[in-house]
């Protein structure tokens, strides 16, 4: 188990308090809660479509996305996570997963019991809507991509998770919104846009020969700001910025 006060938990705190006003008692609670540390190499299941759970999983290093599985076994990548997300929050009132969470780069998780989970929000109710939130928040990048799979080119569908990701990095405080490491691949990245690996890179290519963000080596260099948001369409409302 781990002890209190576990750097990962900051980092989840962090992400909470961007959305949610909380007490030093209710902060305290959080970062005090326990959990099992478990490590995984890339392309590892954390959790599998169907599987009865009885934890939550903080990411605390690495990349991990959620998908959702065909009957022939090919799947398809709906969320990515990064340092300070509760991957599956949610699982805490419903412990059977609808989908998998897969560790897309090698990546460490703390599995936090959703008794734990329950018992806080229990018993500060202001942590309850806080994850409730957290659960909103989740939900509405899950719409921002169906919309932009269905809707966007492929040119504003990789600008716009560029952008999106540029931001969530900087509000987790592990990059900046014009300079963050991405870890990951040309294949995963297709995987999460509906398209192929080939379409990908010859997409990387164009956005970077017009000026808008470079993509090399696990790192992202946004060269223009608004002019990737403008590709994208980006407006970050929907990441629910403003503490209520």
């Amino acid at each position: 188990m781990t002890h209190s006060d576990h750097p990962a938990l900051s980092g989840f705190l962090r992400r909470l308090l961007l959305r949610s006003k909380l007490t030093q008692e209710e902060q305290g609670a959080i970062l005090s809660l326990e959990g099992v540390t478990v490590q995984a190499t890339a392309n590892r299941d954390l959790v599998r479509p169907g599987e009865k759970v009885s934890y939550s999983c903080l990411v605390i290093e690495g990349l991990v996305g959620r998908y959702d599985q065909m009957a022939d076994g090919s799947r398809q990548t709906t969320s990515f996570f990064i340092v300070g997300d509760m991957a599956d929050l949610q699982s805490a009132v419903c412990p059977i997963a609808g989908w998998g969470l897969v560790a897309l780069t090698n990546s460490t998780v703390l599995k936090v019991p959703h008794a734990a989970l329950v018992d806080i929000s229990t018993s500060y109710p202001a942590i309850s809507r806080a994850f409730w939130r957290d659960t909103v928040v989740d939900a509405a990048i899950l719409s921002k991509w169906v919309a932009n799979i269905g809707r966007k080119s492929a040119r504003a569908r990789i600008a716009h998770v560029l952008s999106e990701m540029g931001h969530r990095m900087e509000e987790a405080g592990i990059g900046t919104r014009t300079r963050f490491g991405f870890p990951v691949t040309q294949e995963q990245l297709a995987d999460a846009m509906g398209l192929t690996s080939v379409h990908v890179n010859r997409t990387l290519r164009a956005l970077r020969q017009e000026g808008a963000v470079d993509f090399r080596h696990s790192v992202v260099d946004v060269l223009d700001l608004e002019r990737l948001h403008s590709i994208a369409e980006f407006d970050p409302m929907f990441l629910l910025l403003e503490p209520a």
